[in-house]
């Protein structure tokens, strides 16, 4: 007897090639990462230019960046919408749907959707807003889980998801999953990982994840070091901080179907436009050389 498989769920996985970084410090440029992990130089933006935006996959090979600030006028929080098409193209703004805030979160799940949560809209909240495999974002779901902003969010398993750190007026470690049809569920104990904000996340080895970086606070500062999601959504403990420059606000997407990069971020001196691979055993490595326009708080998903 064959399995019954509701029609909300999906069982297809599917790992993308190559992936794309945008928006962030105000601009609109964006920067194609190559199935080798290269970054590319910058390419011409298209759409509002602003800061603090989300992205994750959707419909298998297209993804999608949302939400955001104006650069230039504190309080302008955004619901606009940009989509990725297979081939990296960014496109012009989607009117906005949901409330708008910044600093959320994002993340693909049931192979062939996506979903931000989160944020900030001048105070901490916690709604979420699925994104349909053709690439439509719904209005807002009832939060769950502490509200918060700043945090990352990956896929593992291969259709669930994980929403994890970031920060509620401190920083925090706690962790939600997302079930294969988009179900966050309640707030994990907090990890036994470093409390912090301004962190990236990304999928690799095809059905794990990896936090990275970020800002711990004071006296600590900017930190290197990561956290690896297993395929069970369990988070690890810190990992030795790597080589790589400490920083937040950075971004970070798979490549090659089953490795990662962390790209782009603000540290102590500032900007940055350095990247770190990610093996497909969720090793980082060292910084490698900045290519285009030094920056942080950009979006970021994976494509192709």
């Amino acid at each position: 007897m064959f399995p019954i498989i509701p029609a909300s769920s999906s069982t297809t996985t599917y790992q993308n090639d190559e992936g794309v970084m945008a928006f962030g410090r105000g601009s609109n440029v964006s920067n194609l990462i190559s199935n080798t992990g290269v970054v590319s130089s910058d390419v011409s933006g298209v759409g509002t230019a602003r800061n603090y935006v989300g992205g994750c996959e959707y419909g298998g090979d297209k993804g999608i960046m949302a939400y955001g600030k104006l650069d230039s006028a504190p309080g302008t929080y955004q619901n606009v919408s940009n989509k990725v098409s297979n081939a990296g193209v960014v496109a012009s703004d989607t009117a906005g749907v949901g409330t708008a805030r910044m600093v959320t979160a994002a993340c693909g799940y049931g192979g062939d959707k996506g979903i931000f949560g989160y944020g900030n809209t001048g105070s901490f909240v916690s709604m979420t807003n699925k994104v349909s495999s053709a690439g439509v974002v719904a209005d807002d779901t009832t939060g769950v889980g502490t509200s918060r902003a700043a945090g990352a969010a990956c896929e593992y398993g291969g259709t669930k998801g994980i929403f994890g750190f970031g920060y509620d007026g401190g920083q925090t470690s706690y962790t939600n999953l997302v079930s294969n049809t988009g179900v966050v569920a309640s707030d994990q104990a907090a990890t036994t990982g470093t409390a912090r904000n301004e962190i990236a996340a990304c999928e690799y080895g095809e059905d794990k994840g990896i936090f990275g970086f970020g800002h711990a606070g004071s006296p600590a500062g900017f930190v290197a070091m990561t956290n690896l999601v297993s395929n069970a959504g369990v988070v690890a403990t810190d990992q030795a901080a790597v080589t790589g420059l400490a920083r937040g606000g950075l971004g970070a997407c798979e490549y090659g179907q089953d490795k990662g990069i962390f790209a782009f971020g603000a540290g102590a001196a500032g900007c940055t436009a350095v990247s770190n691979l990610v093996s497909n055993g969720g090793v980082v490595a060292t910084d490698t050389a900045g290519v285009g326009s030094t920056c942080g708080y950009v979006g970021a998903c994976s494509f192709n």
